[in-house]
Formats: structure tokens, sequence, C-alpha cells
């Protein structure tokens, strides 16, 4: 009955080491296990990752039996391998092996395994090893901003990261506060349009640059002109509209409440002072409009249409008082008003008076107005002063009314002896 319990217990003993080691690890053929921590690992491209593995129920020298190797090292030393040999150190004692791989790429992506420099175990491995996965840091950016909206920029992996970094985040290559996965623009304006990137804190390790477009309707409006200065009839004239806008605007031209032309231009070749006023510039896109401020254009130009008015009008009587008053459109105003009777210079001013007029008087009368632009001279007025008996009382008039008198004694007569 002894010998059948210590039976019993032997093999109650066995078959829980077995459960135990298959529990703690992989077990290999002749008892001994490798347990991997973790067994799974996501890293940051041009990181470095740390594997660990443990020996269950083996005791060897690490740092002299043991290695790493992938299928990518056909099982053999990662330190015989060229492609690994300047990025692979191992660690370790009598417990635990542990690999440190520098600078990790997508091509280092595979399984890793513990591996010991002895030939009882050669080909005779069944430990599932370390799945490497490598991944690049990305920035997820809305595809479409408008101005005003809440807006969230993620820093993304295609895989969840073993080792949970610090994040900092970049704008145009400055540092912005953030310091996790997110960064926040709420409300987001034109202001935070610009390149992003992410990366990790400390490290050289930085996502590559994505572009916030943000955008928004017209502002700051402005008008320009060209050439500046004084603006003289006859000459090129362009209007400039400038504004701020995401998307581009399309300009209208507007001139007091009539458009006139269209375009971030509006030239006017040959300028007349028809052409005086004010303009505004408006600017529209999808987002908006705004006009500008009015911008005064003054046509500077010489005397038109001059013309001469006389009062009293009607019949001129020699002793009375006489006004030549001269009118003209010019821009600026005419200073010069010349009068002339004949080629003689009889006076100056926009007013030419002749008190107590005489005979002497009568003749053509012509303005002559100026300003820096130019010289313009009226239409002649014909000037014929009465005498008091309401004849003309120069010469030739004596002589008309002399035979008017005489035509008229000679009807007076034939009415007589008739």
């Amino acid at each position: 009955m002894t010998v059948a319990l210590l039976i019993s217990l032997r093999m109650s003993l066995t078959v829980s080491l077995l459960v135990l080691i298959f529990i703690s690890g992989v077990v290999a053929q002749d008892g001994w296990a490798v347990h991997y921590n973790p067994k799974y690992i996501c890293a940051l491209n041009g990181s470095t990752v740390t594997m660990k593995c443990m020996y269950r129920y083996l005791v060897i020298d690490s740092s002299q039996n043991s290695f790493w190797s992938t299928i990518r090292s056909s099982d053999e030393d990662l330190l015989n391998d060229p492609y690994y040999r300047d990025r692979v150190q191992y660690h370790g004692d009598q417990q635990q092996s542990t690999l440190r791989l520098m600078n990790v790429t997508e091509k280092d992506q595979s399984t890793y395994h513990c591996r010991y420099k002895d030939d009882r175990f050669r080909g005779r491995y069944r430990d599932r090893g370390v799945d490497l996965s490598v991944t690049d840091l990305q920035v997820e950016v809305p595809e479409r901003v408008i101005e005003g909206d809440k807006v969230t920029l993620t820093c993304k992996t295609t895989c969840s990261l073993t080792v949970q970094p610090t994040f900092t985040w970049y704008r145009n290559g400055r540092y912005l506060s953030s310091s996790t996965d997110q960064l926040h623009l709420q409300p987001v304006s034109r202001k935070d349009a610009g390149r992003y990137r992410c990366a990790v804190l400390g490290q050289d390790l930085r996502s590559p640059e994505v572009t916030l477009n943000v955008r928004y309707g017209p502002k700051s409006i402005s008008v320009s002109i060209s050439p500046s200065g004084k603006i003289v009839e006859g000459s090129s004239v362009t209007l400039t509209c400038s504004s701020d806008a995401n998307p581009p605007v399309e300009y209208n031209w507007i001139k007091g409440t009539t458009i006139v032309g269209k375009g971030k231009t509006y030239t006017m070749k040959e300028i007349s002072s028809v052409d005086s006023g004010q303009y505004k510039c408006r600017s529209s896109n999808e987002h908006g409009e705004k006009l500008s401020e009015a911008l005064t254009l003054n046509v500077l130009y010489g005397p038109k249409s001059v013309s001469v008015s006389i009062s009293p009008s009607g019949e001129i009587v020699e002793g009375s008082s006489v006004n030549l008053t001269c009118s003209s459109d010019a821009n600026p105003p005419v200073q010069n008003y010349n009068w002339f009777k004949g080629t003689s210079l009889v006076g100056k001013g926009e007013t030419y008076t002749m008190k107590k007029i005489s005979s002497v008087d009568s003749g053509e009368y012509k303005c002559k107005s100026s300003n820096e632009h130019g010289v313009k001279y009226s239409t002649a007025l014909s000037l014929d002063v009465l005498c008091e008996c309401l004849c003309l009382c120069s010469p030739t008039g004596r002589i008309l009314t002399l035979i008017k008198t005489i035509q008229s004694l000679e009807d007076h007569s034939h009415i007589l002896l008739n």
C-alpha cells in the first residue's frame, strides 16, 4: 500500500510540473522552457527596442551561450549578420537574455528568438519568440477646414505603440505647447494655417509635415492707384485691389452704384473728366464678400465749354452799365480770365464791367480762360451800343439810321401827295 501511494504521489507531481511548465512558457523536448516579455512589440521607425527572454528550468551562462536570431538571419546569430551587426547589443545573466536593437526600420519587422550555443538544443526550438512591428508617425488632419470650426489634429501610428511616448507638436518648425497625441484648435483661425508635424519628446523621431489649409472669406481689402500723384486728363491710370482670402477672390469694380470693371486691376486709358468719382473694389469668394473703402479719383484738366453772357440782356443804350461774365469747366477751376476786344486786352477777372458804356465800346469781345493744364477762348460776343435816340452810335450805325429816316420821310411824302 505504501508503494502504491508513493507511485500515485509521484505521478501527480509529474503532471502538475508539466502543467506548470506549459503555463509559464513553451516547453522544449527536454523539459526546459523560454518565456518572452513582451511577446509583441510595436515600435517607431528609428527608435530602439528591447526584447527579453527568461529561462525556465534551465541554467546557462547567457552572456556566453545565448544569442538572438530571426528568419532573416536564417536562425543564426544576429551579430554575424552584417545587416544587424552594428545595431545589436546583448545583455543577460543565468536567468534571462536581453536583445537591444537600435534604429529599427520596417525591414526589421519579424519574429525574434532566443537561441543557445549548445548542440543539444540545435533544431529543437519550440518557442514562439517576439513579434516586432515598426510604424511611422503620421499627422491626421481634416480634409476641409473653415475658419471658426473646431479642429483636432491627431498623431497616429499603424499599430498600438508598446511604449507610449510623450509627444510634441510643431507648426512651421516652431514648437507648440501640446504634449499629447492630439492638438486641439478650437476655434481654428486663418493664423493657424501652416505645416504641422508631431514628434517624440527627447528623441529625433518625427512625422512628415502635413499642411492645414484654413478657408475664410475676404479680409483686409485695400485699393491702390498707379501712377500715384496728380492725374491729368489723357493719361493712363490703373486701380489695383488686394485682399486676404482663401480660396482666392473674384474682384468687381464699382463707381458709385454701377459695376464698371472686373478683375484684380482696372485700367482707364486716356482718362477723362467724366471718369472722376469714387471707386470701390468688391472682393468675394464662397465664404463671403467685402467692399473696400472708397477711393476718390480726381482728374485734372484744362478749361472746357468756355462761354460769355451779358447783363442786362436786350438793347444796350449809351451811358448804361454792362457786365460781361465768363464761365468755363476746368479742374482745378480757372483762376485767370482775360478779356479781349478784337486783339486788345481790355480787362481781367471772371466779370468785365463797362460803366457808362459809349459808342466806342461797341465791338467783338472774347474771354480767355486758363489754368495749369490748358488755355481756351470763348466764341466772340458782338456788342452794339445804341445812342440815347435808340439809334446806333457808331459811324456806320449813324449812316444806317439816316438812311432809314430818309426812307421814312419819303414814304410819308408819298402818302401826302396821294
